[in-house]
């Protein structure tokens, strides 16, 4: 074992320290000698490479992994600038003490320019780090370092607790009750004398009200962020270690320094590592850290005195876009690049979603016109009241009235209310394994009018399997026809090359665990197209352990989106090597000059005739949507020496020309059993379906037409007639987007395909008729392909959801307005995306119907609190201050209907079950149909409101005139009168007492009322005969129950004597709880025939206005 005294030092001090020459490794001894023997060739294939192509890869630009810390690339690029400054600094100054610098307190910049991992050699880095490469690290010394240096986790942002504490207590409508507050306190002291216990305890109710509204908040974040975290927790990020000698797949917070760790195209770098060895191609998208989508080349040596700058240092949270590699992992968690920068930064800011804005929008709408009536009667005591009316309103009751007035217009529950309904629906999604990230993207899934859908492993199941093999001149009849050849005495050599280059130009592995099941039945370990590949050899040599591992690899480079093929090379002597490729046919063809014959059994020639058979197989296999793939092979004596970068830029140039087609074969992955039936019920549901696929045209088409994506039985239009539509449609000019207008007139097949070459040739004018189509499949696009279909398709006033589950997704997933990853998919898609879904595609149509139910639960849920909570509590003000009526109303009577009897009915709704079938409904125009419209302010206010109020006024003057015999005419305009004794022969107290009675009959009118409305508004073109809250599918418990509550509360608040004496209220005659019941059944028919007449003359001036 080694001095583990080295293991102990913290390794951003290992690369320091002094280490004796020769070094034991720690963990050796669990290592055997024969797979130090299999590995041995590995040390002399490593290389650093010199990319051979600046395009950007499937990570790159806005579909990066997105940092959860704002400011990241600013600092990055700060501390860099930084390091190198610091590097200039020691090197004139001649200073370097590491150890003095780690015994005191380093700030970022000394800690960076300190480290020199990169700098030293692949065999000293092992060495200081005491790992074998070939070995990995032992379990036990896993197990100390990792319990020494902590999980490898980032430090959480800091959250502005404060900060947050103070937009729940003051933003919205609290806003606006911490003034109705501070003015109920300088009523209570000193403006009253002796000080009013009732206006203290108004203030303290009001705020009481400003918690209660700041807890839903606050609970809803919280909601928000546990929702979020059951996301981490059920997608945890793993990575393929090696440990006692074996490859591991470990959590990626299990990893320690020293581990080795294996990258593959389309991993999230798990810690900052030291390059050991890689393919000769690898890239990193390092846009999270540096803001910059240019791809970095990875290298083995140093190539910038910069820790930072250093190619040969890969970065936790980049992206491997390209290529494969092994790597040492020298700084995990807070002591990491990424760690550090994220100690340092705040949170993000986030945007609102559309919902957000519309509950936004319809404060400012309220709190202006509060603001206004508030002024208004202000102005109108400063000016006529105070003067003509002196003793009737003094200082006290006019901020009273102010405070009634404010009370009155801002519905305080509905905050409360909105939320709940948000959280309800969120948990409704939970229930059918659909997990949204925010609250506010459940309603933003109502508005999508476009989903665009990546193929493979989302439509399909991403099982794939060989259904097709065939040589050039030959077709097999199935894959077990090349097991019989094989299997015969003499082999036909071009079934035995094709068989050799299926097996040597692959990537997947069998999991050992399942090496006792048959071949089809084995889990494996690589992506679908070498899986199915693998299979295939697998079943032709009885078992899966062989093949590849007899001949060791001496360099690959992996199969990317940009290129679509892959290359292994194997050594045949000396410099001359065997190079096998496999990859789309379309791209590989080209280069192409001979090919194994089944007829000659021979090289041939590739003529114009095997062209034909070529395509003919292809387009064959590519109608049956089996996804074709070439594979071919050549020798290469290569000049320079393996292990350069001369030898990667040596291959990369020669390798793919002068290539032998050695077999091709047809890959089905059959369509999920679902796929057809949520296509067709998005379409029903008004949203356009696109498939957006990496596959040949032919293959795409065929799985669409299956699917259900093509339904029209004509062939799909093609490029050349968008070209001919946009010019006919605008014959002076194609590079403006024309008359949309114009073009819709144009004669559109409602089917497309498009390839990927030819969207980059589109002008505006042709994505104009392009985005009219109802049937599209976007075929070979790459990435930044899928970007533009999106941003194009949003420019055009759609909004846009993407599903997908690679990485190769996730720009277009962030672009969308809402980007949907499956449960299986990567985590950049995972982190991408806004909605996951974690069991079947279908899923996305309940998503899409739950999205609607909660902005229609919402509109009712504002609909039925706006007549009680505001309209029929503004008018009491306004009589008392312009008509001299004694106040109808007081101010804590308006926020018990705001706050506790109106807002347990409005829960009610949330539970509410559609109306009717929503997906039958087009969906919502963001930008014009919001969540309060001029439809609703008339149905809540003018309607239902104006119906409310005229009752509730109308028992209270019934009231007055039965009880004191007061009559209507002269309560109006009474003013100071009505506080005067003689009034009616009354004293001033039993005048007040009257009034007191006369606002609880008012308030308990309101509450019975509301019955009504409630009755009401649950349906907005239904009958209550036909949907009634007691029976059937719309059947909901919870109202009866709130109408219960509301009752119970009103009771409460009258009956009560303590509550009678501290908020002045008084005891209702059992009759105006009576009357109320047949009023509130009056304001339910009333609404009953405005539906009647909506239902019998939909195209009427009263249906025109109805909500």
């Amino acid at each position: 074992m080694a001095n583990e005294s080295a293991a102990d030092v913290p390794p951003d001090l290992e690369a320091a320290l002094p280490r004796p020459a020769g070094i034991a490794f720690e963990d050796s001894t669990s290592c055997s000698r024969e797979t130090r023997e299999a590995r041995a060739d590995r040390s002399t294939r490593r290389s650093h490479s010199r990319s051979r192509s600046r395009r950007r890869s499937p990570s790159n630009g806005s579909g990066g992994a997105v940092s959860t810390y704002s400011g990241v690339p600013i600092e990055y690029r700060t501390l860099s600038i930084q390091v190198a400054e610091s590097h200039r600094q020691a090197f004139a100054d001649g200073v370097a003490d590491l150890k003095g610098d780690a015994a005191g307190k380093r700030d970022d910049q000394d800690y960076f320019a300190n480290l020199g991992f990169h700098q030293l050699a692949v065999d000293q880095i092992c060495q200081q780090l005491n790992v074998s490469v070939d070995c990995g690290l032992s379990g036990e010394a896993a197990a100390r370092r990792l319990d020494r240096d902590g999980q490898n986790t980032l430090p959480r942002p800091k959250t502005n607790y404060a900060k947050k504490l103070f937009w729940y207590l003051f933003g919205g409508f609290c806003s606006v009750l911490w003034v109705g507050v501070i003015i109920f306190f300088l009523c209570w002291r000193p403006l009253s004398s002796p000080p009013s216990i009732t206006m203290l305890a108004l203030a303290i109710l009001v705020i009481i009200v400003i918690v209660l509204q700041a807890s839903f908040s606050a609970f809803q974040d919280w909601s928000t962020v546990r929702t979020m975290s059951s996301i981490m927790d059920l997608l945890p990020s793993e990575t393929v270690v090696l440990r006692d000698g074996k490859k591991t797949r470990i959590p990626a917070t299990e990893l320690a320094s020293g581990d080795i760790v294996f990258l593959e195209i389309g991993n999230k770098v798990p810690a900052d590592m030291r390059l050991l060895s890689h393919s000769g191609d690898i890239r990193f998208d390092r846009s999270v850290l540096t803001g910059e989508s240019e791809e970095i080349e990875g290298a083995v040596d140093c190539t910038d005195p910069n820790f930072l700058e250093s190619r040969n240092i890969a970065l936790m949270g980049c992206i491997v876009c390209n290529g494969s590699g092994v790597g040492v992992v020298i700084l995990t968690g807070a002591r990491s690049v990424m760690g550090r920068i994220a100690a340092a930064t705040a949170g993000v800011k986030e945007k609102p979603t559309l919902i957000q804005r519309e509950i936004t929008r319809f404060v400012r709408i309220i709190v202006c016109l509060t603001v206004v009536l508030a002024l208004l009667i202000l102005l109108a005591w400063v000016g006529w009241l105070r003067v003509q009316h002196s003793a009737y309103m003094g200082v006290v009751a006019m901020l009273n009235n102010v405070m009634g007035c404010v009370v009155a217009f801002i519905p305080e529950g509905m905050p409360v209310g909105v939320a709940l309904t948000l959280m309800m629906v969120a948990r409704r999604m939970k229930a059918v394994n659909i997990l949204p990230k925010g609250l506010g993207t459940v309603e933003t899934l109502g508005c999508v009018n476009v989903i665009c859908s990546d193929k493979t492993g989302t439509l399909t199941k991403n099982e794939m399997r060989v259904n097709s093999v065939a040589l050039v001149d030959h077709e097999f009849e199935s894959p077990e026809d090349v097991y019989q050849d094989l299997l015969s005495e003499t082999p036909p050599e071009g079934s035995v090359a094709l068989y050799r280059a299926a097996d040597l130009c692959n990537n997947a592995s069998f999991d050992p665990t399942s090496f006792h099941l048959p071949p089809r039945d084995r889990d494996v370990q690589g992506n679908a197209t070498d899986s199915a590949v693998l299979r295939f050899v697998a079943g032709g040599m009885g078992k899966g352990d062989e093949g590849q591992a007899q001949k060791p690899r001496d360099f690959e480079i992996p199969f990317n989106s940009k290129n679509k093929w892959m290359l292994t090379m194997y050594c045949k002597q000396s410099n001359e090597y065997q190079v096998y490729v496999k990859g789309a046919p379309d791209v590989l063809l080209p280069a192409c000059t001979r090919y194994w014959s089944g007829k000659t059994n021979s090289i041939r020639p590739l003529d114009l005739a095997a062209h034909a058979a070529f395509k003919a197989f292809r387009d064959k296999r590519s109608r049956h949507a089996e996804r074709v793939i070439v594979l071919c092979e050549k020798t290469m004596k290569l000049t320079s020496r393996h292990g350069t970068n001369a030898f990667s830029d040596e291959v990369a140039i020669g390798a793919i020309s002068d290539l032998i087609i050695v077999g091709i074969m047809g890959i089905v992955d059959p369509p999920r059993l679902e796929t057809a039936a949520t296509i067709s019920e998005c379409r029903r549901a008004g949203s356009r379906f696109f498939m957006v696929t990496g596959d040949y045209g032919l293959t795409a088409a065929a799985i669409a037409t299956q699917i259900g994506i093509f339904t029209s039985p004509r062939d799909p239009d093609t490029f050349d007639h968008i070209r001919t539509t946009a010019a006919a449609a605008n014959p002076l000019s194609t590079s403006k987007s024309n008359d949309k207008s114009v073009v819709a007139e144009c004669n559109i097949n409602s089917s497309l395909i498009l390839e990927g070459h030819q969207i980059a040739r589109l002008t505006m004018a042709e994505w104009d008729v392009v985005c009219q189509y109802q049937e599209i499949v976007f075929a070979r696009t790459t990435p930044e392909q899928k970007l533009r279909i999106v941003n194009e398709l949003r420019k055009r006033d759609n909004v846009v959801a993407v599903t997908g589950d690679g990485v190769n997704d996730a720009p277009a997933m962030r672009a969308a307005d809402v980007g949907i990853a499956v449960v299986t998919g990567s985590d950049v898609a995972i982190e991408a995306s806004d909605l996951v879904l974690l069991d079947r595609f279908d899923e996305i149509v309940q998503a899409i119907r739950l999205g609607r139910l909660v902005f229609q639960n919402l509109q009712k849920v504002i609909a039925y609190l706006l007549p009680a909570g505001s309209w029929s509590e503004i008018w009491p003000v306004l009589l008392n201050v312009f008509f001299g009526v004694p106040l109808p109303l007081s101010s804590f009577l308006m926020i018990i209907i705001c706050v506790f009897t109106d807002l347990f009915l409005s829960l009610s709704l949330i539970m509410e079950k559609e109306e009717f079938d929503l997906l039958s409904l087009p969906p919502r125009n963001h930008r014009r149909d919001h969540l309060i419209t001029f439809r609703i302010y008339i149905q809540a206010y003018l309607f239902m409101g104006s119906m409310e109020t005229i009752t509730a006024h109308a028992m209270f003057f019934v009231y007055m005139w039965k009880y004191a015999g007061i009559p209507a005419s002269a309560l109006f305009f009474a003013f100071e009168a009505y506080a005067k004794d003689g009034f009616y022969g009354y004293t001033a107290d039993q005048l007040k007492q009257f009034n007191t009675t006369g606002q609880c009959v008012y308030f308990v009118t309101l509450v019975i009322l509301q019955w009504g409305n409630i009755l009401s508004v649950r349906n907005r073109r239904l009958s209550i005969v036909q949907a009634d809250p007691i029976r059937g599918k719309r059947r909901n418990p919870w109202l009866l129950l709130s109408m219960a509550i509301s009752l119970a509360i009103a009771v409460f608040v009258t009956e009560v004597p303590a509550i009678q004496t501290l908020f002045v209220t008084a005891s209702v005659p059992i009759e105006f709880w009576l009357i109320p019941l047949p009023l509130a059944l009056g304001i339910l028919c009333m609404d009953e025939l405005r539906k009647l007449v909506v239902r019998l003359f939909p195209n009427g001036p009263i249906a025109h206005i109805a909500w």
